[in-house]
């Protein structure tokens, strides 16, 4: 799917939380915005999504200008936000269900995605018996089985640790390269959006404004090695300066 954003903002009272934004994102695009918290990036995410209405400016979607609710997308948040009660795989159709559709013909589906994420064993576990990780991957699961063209994912791996993180990484990206969906991903770890991403929204301070888009030429997939690439290195420094430059980051932290 293809999003285009013109000029749009969100201001909440008197407080301007996104300064009006200009962005393009082309069919099967992978997107990553990185900035400091409370920049605007997650309510970017809402406005493209319509769970928030622009204060200005528009939103398109496949050349037509939003009005109302945006069901050819899923959405992963930060937190899972399974259902306690139900299993893996009854949190996955979970979707489809509530989009008023017959569960049986999304069973076959539902678990080619449990499988293709790591988790065909465990179709049948309750959230309580899932690792964050785990918890995840059934969530990117579940925003995928109604097969949208856009995905919008929201720090979906922040509360993870470390060598769950790099691994949600590796499993994100090869989801990517085999259905090529269009992906809007926030985070505030510039590793995570340069590795990700085939461009990089370096967004400003509040109210946030887009400071650069930096395209990622390296190859994929971009494995663990992809952090000695001199392209990456190259990257990840010219967005430290950008944050340096703007106070995001110290010098002496530097």
């Amino acid at each position: 799917m293809h999003v285009l954003l013109s000029g749009a903002g969100k201001t909440f009272g008197t407080v301007r939380a996104l300064a009006p934004v200009d962005l393009e994102v082309a069919d099967g695009e992978f997107v990553a915005i990185v900035g400091p918290s409370g920049c605007g990036k997650s309510t970017l995410l809402r406005l493209v999504s319509n769970l928030l209405p622009v204060t200005e400016g528009r939103v398109e979607i496949d050349g037509r200008a939003i009005k109302g609710p945006v069901t050819q997308l899923g959405f992963v948040f930060q937190q899972s936000t399974l259902l306690e009660w139900r299993t893996a795989l009854g949190n996955v159709l979970f979707q489809v269900e509530m989009r008023g559709l017959p569960a049986r013909d999304y069973r076959a589906r539902a678990m080619a995605l449990l499988d293709q994420v790591g988790l065909k064993d465990f179709a049948n576990a309750h959230p309580h018996q899932l690792s964050g990780g785990m918890k995840q991957r059934v969530a990117i699961a579940r925003a995928l089985v109604h097969d949208p063209g856009l995905l919008l994912m929201d720090e979906p791996f922040g509360a993870l640790d470390a060598l769950t993180r790099e691994q949600m990484r590796l499993d994100l990206e090869a989801l990517w390269l085999r259905r090529r969906m269009t992906v809007l991903f926030v985070t505030h770890s510039v590793d995570e959006a340069v590795l990700l991403a085939d461009r990089v929204v370096v967004m400003s301070p509040r109210p946030g404004r887009i400071e650069r888009i930096i395209k990622i030429d390296m190859e994929r997939p971009r494995g663990l090695r992809a952090r000695r690439d001199p392209e990456f290195l190259r990257i990840e420094e010219e967005i430290t300066e950008i944050f340096l430059s703007r106070g995001v980051l110290s010098r002496a932290a530097a």
